[in-house]
């Protein structure tokens, strides 16, 4: 059993709740207190000890195909850009102006140079000072001694990665034993079609641990994927240390979600294999032969989840004069499924806040957010 950080006398009770749940064998494991999805000094820790110090994932390598495209995404208190610079790296720097500190860019786009909205200083591609207004006139100004502080940034998978850690090893490290996993996927590969962005009223764990369990698939799904969902195809290895799993592997109820005549990557079981992955914290995909949708959360608060949800298809899928079709079904659906998924969590945040509210036991298809806890527990505390 993976030992935990020891508490001490000023640790907020919902800490020392959540590591002797996590305690129990899995057999007799519970579901999280509900203090820790509504504890502002527990979110406290977790901006602490988790996301200052985790890779997280900010969306797909493909995003920034061009010289000067950009995402940006937010570590904690640390506004973040990442961009494709004009040697075709992919550079990521602190999201604010070295003058007086405004934020530099928002959203998504393409730019030649990074310029401050507030008073124009800007930067080149590298995060070298180009310009700044009228500051040759002050002698102590030396441009060459400003540069937008890097932060890192690495790719698995066709996903882009960023940490404030330095220490932290590489995500391909960290991720070694699930790349051996879902080798025949592909999934660098595979092509995201669509991006969205939205903001839900629930704790950012409940919605993770909606991902990672599919048993509330027959009753929350009932009208869209539930009549498709047989509990009894789902496996829920144990988890490791950066990220959980699933299988389902069936015959799919859309002709995308096993693999395509043209695939030959895939072979036996694996062309009608759908696997759900959650990588810790806050990246969630599922992996199925033909497409993929993912999930990327960071929290606003206790009581709000900043969302992004994007998806896309396998190679294959993408060649196939069909396409366009597929996609459209695909995103429908996904659209449903969305919605009722909204409805879920946004109960349970609900729920959780009741005075009578009391966690009871997992069932064997909550592996996923059993580990998920564990990993919580250990990272409280441990940085």
């Amino acid at each position: 059993m993976a030992a935990f950080p020891v508490s001490t006398d000023t640790e907020p009770d919902v800490v020392s709740a959540l590591r002797a749940n996590c305690e129990r064998p899995f057999e007799d494991a519970r579901a999280m207190p509900a203090a820790v999805y509504t504890s502002e000094d527990f979110l406290a820790l977790e901006q602490r000890d988790v996301f200052r110090n985790e890779w997280l994932c900010v969306g797909r390598v493909s995003a920034l195909a061009n010289p000067g495209d950009y995402l940006t995404a937010q570590i904690d208190d640390q506004p973040v850009v990442v961009l494709r610079d004009t040697q075709g790296s992919l550079r990521a720097f602190s999201n604010v102006c070295l003058h007086r500190m405004s934020i530099l860019l928002e959203g998504r786009g393409n730019v030649r140079r990074i310029v401050c909205p507030y008073h124009a200083w800007n930067y080149a591609l590298d995060g070298t000072l180009a310009g700044a207004p009228m500051m040759d006139r002050q002698p102590g100004f030396c441009k060459e001694q400003y540069a937008l502080p890097n932060v890192r940034c690495e790719t698995w998978q066709g996903w882009i990665y960023v940490t404030l850690n330095a220490h932290a090893p590489s995500v391909s490290a960290q991720l070694a034993e699930l790349s051996t996993l879902i080798e025949p996927y592909g999934m660098t590969d595979y092509v995201e079609t669509f991006h969205e962005e939205h903001v839900w009223d629930t704790n950012w764990k409940i919605l993770a641990e909606n991902f990672m369990e599919s048993y509330h698939l027959p009753m929350l799904h009932r009208a869209t994927v539930g009549p498709h969902s047989k509990l009894e195809e789902m496996e829920c290895p144990p988890g490791r240390p950066a990220f959980n799993y699933h299988w389902i592997t069936k015959e799919a109820s859309l002709p995308i979600g096993n693999a395509h005549p043209d695939n030959s990557r895939l072979q036996g079981h694996w062309r009608r294999t759908t696997a759900l992955l959650a990588i810790y914290p806050t990246h969630l995909v599922t992996l199925t032969p033909g497409y993929f949708w993912y999930l990327i959360l960071q929290p606003k608060g206790v009581g709000q989840v900043h969302i992004q949800f994007g998806g896309g298809l396998a190679p294959e899928f993408v060649s196939d004069p069909k396409a366009a079709d597929y996609m459209a079904t695909l995103k429908t659906l996904l659209d449903e499924v969305n919605a009722e998924d909204r409805r879920g969590v946004e109960a349970v945040f609900r729920g959780v806040h009741a005075p009578l509210a009391k966690p009871g036991h997992l069932s064997p298809l909550e592996r996923p957010n059993y580990d998920f806890a564990r990993y919580l527990a250990r990272s409280i505390g441990a940085a």
